[in-house]
């Protein structure tokens, strides 16, 4: 029995065409629904017996620090994916229409939300009285808190602009932002955690913006030879990614927490039950890294490596959840 698929441009195809968008759109907010409800529900389970206080609002807090980390992953995904499109022999003109200028649009509005908070003494403000803008220029978070406000600003308009690969300039002003933030001048060697941020935060980006991006542009280059080829160039990518994100997350972790308290201190702090949680997502999110690779690799026909890698798509969502948790949780103590 001969399938015969309904013509392009006929009613039916149409239909076909706005059934598959509505299931995408309600999928997507599925997700972008369980993922917000990491930051929200997950500290009180976090320091549930722990003894440990958190600061108040903590949960809004961690949303907008998923926010934030979402919108950087974005548009750095577009413009490295874009950059390895261009070079596939053979690929077709078309690119997944710039998400970059909503991604923007809500790293501003998030960013804008943690210096309100940066504004009134670390505290959720209740009321516009209650926010010192002009004290922001005088603390060091302050200031950085205002530095990734105006990078998310700039971004939008180099997304409007003729020339959008400008982007890379406003965001890597927010990754080395929110890496001096991480850590201040009173903790031991500040710069080089900073460092190790700076590299996580980039390895992340790339990895998780990139599989986004290369996701969408298969879906565009439906049944062409590139499409292969350009999940095999960014596998490649994701898999250095990968490494770079695993090293940089065990020197952070021994850096806040000494080798001998770490098993202790994984199960027995909000932080280091949340680095655990982390930890055993992105274990996950690399199996099925591996799983699309070998199918890359293997199947007769490569682009059924799509499968996992919408799966990982989702996973890493969650991961991104769970690092805006991550750093609104007390940081574990030294012993």
């Amino acid at each position: 029995m001969t399938l015969i698929r309904p013509a392009a441009g006929t009613g039916e195809a149409r239909a076909t065409g706005r059934r598959g968008a509505t299931v995408r759109a309600v999928a997507v907010l599925v997700l972008v629904a369980l993922a917000a409800l990491i930051p929200l529900l997950g500290p009180s389970a976090a320091l549930h017996g722990t003894g440990e206080a958190a600061a108040p609002g903590v949960g809004g807090t961690a949303v907008l620090r998923t926010v934030l980390f979402a919108a950087l992953c974005v548009p750095v995904g577009e413009l490295f994916v874009n950059r390895l499109a261009d070079g596939v022999p053979g690929a077709p003109a078309g690119r997944p229409r710039s998400r970059a200028l909503y991604a923007a649009t809500a790293g501003f509005l998030a960013a804008l939300g943690l210096a309100s908070v940066v504004a009134n003494g670390n505290l959720v403000p209740h009321s516009p009285a209650e926010i010192d803008v002009g004290g922001l220029h005088r603390t060091r978070d302050g200031a950085l808190a205002l530095l990734e406000v105006n990078a998310f600003l700039v971004t939008g308009l180099c997304a409007l602009s003729r020339r959008p690969a400008t982007q890379l300039w406003p965001l890597t002003a927010v990754v080395v932002a929110e890496a001096l933030r991480a850590h201040p001048g009173t903790e031991s060697t500040p710069l080089a955690g900073s460092a190790l941020t700076v590299v996580h935060l980039v390895c992340g980006a790339l990895w998780v913006g990139g599989l986004l991006q290369v996701l969408r542009t298969l879906r565009l280059w439906r049944g062409t030879a590139a499409g292969a080829a350009l999940l095999g160039r960014y596998a490649r990518v994701a898999a250095v990614a990968l490494a770079g994100v695993t090293t940089t997350g065990v020197c952070s972790t021994l850096r806040r927490m000494p080798a001998d308290t770490v098993l202790h201190q994984l199960t027995a702090t909000a932080y280091g039950r949340t680095l655990l949680a982390k930890a055993v997502l992105v274990a996950g999110v690399a199996l099925l890294a591996l799983w699309a690779r070998t199918r890359l690799r293997r199947a007769p026909d490569p682009l059924t490596a799509c499968a996992p890698a919408r799966a990982e798509v989702a996973a890493l969502a969650a991961v991104v959840a769970v690092s805006g948790l991550l750093t609104a949780l007390p940081l574990p103590i030294r012993w």
